[in-house]
């Protein structure tokens, strides 16, 4: 399906790729990737793919749950946050694949409400879009 792309942005990363570095193209973040010592790396200090991963996801859902709420007339709560998680391991066909969690806090949005805006949610979301195929994302809506 096509794709209207509104925005781009371009980043390269060097050394190691799990453990080197990776920047963007417009100067604006640069960051140390560092391999976590549950996939036999140091750890420590440093950033690495699921961990941009939960910071894009969580924004991007956050922001898709403000469009839903327009279309569903639901309102999205003061203090509304979305906390996601997201993890590697190895898949039982090959190779490596991840998974998502996501954790939406409506504060004092009935359930019902909050299951309909998070559904619609993930029909705007481009990142739930993205990975829809190939990830079961859970989610929990707590308010």
């Amino acid at each position: 399906m096509p794709v209207d792309a509104k925005y781009k942005t371009t980043a390269t990363a060097s050394g190691g790729g799990r453990d080197g570095k990776t920047a963007l193209a417009d100067g604006t973040m640069s960051l140390q990737l560092v391999v976590p010592k549950e996939l036999g790396g140091p750890g420590g200090d440093g950033a690495n793919p699921e961990k941009l991963f939960a910071l894009g996801y969580s924004a991007c859902f956050l922001g898709a749950m403000r469009v839903a709420s327009t279309q569903t007339k639901i309102p999205v709560p003061e203090g509304t946050t979305v906390t996601a998680t997201i993890g590697i391991g190895p898949r039982s066909e090959g190779g490596f694949g991840i998974t998502a969690e996501l954790d939406a806090y409506l504060p004092g949005l009935a359930q019902p409400e909050a299951a309909k805006l998070i559904e619609a949610t993930h029909n705007i979301c481009p990142y739930s879009n993205a990975i829809k195929a190939s990830v079961d994302v859970k989610t929990t809506t707590r308010s």
